[in-house]
C-alpha cells in the first residue's frame, strides 16, 4: 500500500494550495479517508475527513470554511483545497483512511511571508 501526498510548498497568508494523496495498490473507494496534520513540536491533529463516497465530509473548526476535502474515486485520489491559509496552518500534511494503519509521507506546507 502507499499513499503519497502531493501539493505542498511555500505560500503567502491569504494564498491558496491543493493538496493531493494518491493512492496505490489500494483502493479508496471503500474507504473514508482523512487529512491530519502535524506542526513542529505538536501532536498530529485531524483536519478533514470524507465518507467512502463523498457524500458527508467533517473538518476541524480551525479549518472550517476555509479548507475543502474532495475525492475521485476514479483517480484514486483525494484532495484538500486549502484556501485563506494562515501562518498556523503551517504543518506536514498526511493522508489516512481511518480504521486503517496506512499513512503518507506526508508533504510541507509553510505559510509565511
Amino acid at each position: 500500500v502507499q499513499l503519497v501526498e502531493s501539493g505542498g510548498g511555500l505560500v503567502q497568508p491569504g494564498g491558496s494550495l491543493r493538496l493531493s494523496c494518491a493512492a496505490s495498490r489500494f483502493t479508496i473507494s471503500s474507504y473514508g479517508m482523512s487529512w491530519y496534520r502535524q506542526a513542529p513540536g505538536k501532536e498530529r491533529e485531524f483536519v478533514a475527513t470524507i465518507t467512502s463516497a463523498g457524500g458527508s465530509t467533517n473538518y476541524a473548526d480551525s479549518v472550517k470554511g476555509r479548507f475543502i476535502i474532495s475525492r475521485d474515486n476514479v483517480k484514486n485520489t483525494v484532495y484538500l483545497q486549502m484556501n485563506r491559509l494562515k501562518p498556523e496552518d503551517t504543518a506536514v500534511y498526511y493522508c489516512h483512511p481511518p480504521i486503517t494503519p496506512y499513512w503518507g509521507q506526508g508533504t510541507q506546507v509553510t505559510v509565511s511571508s
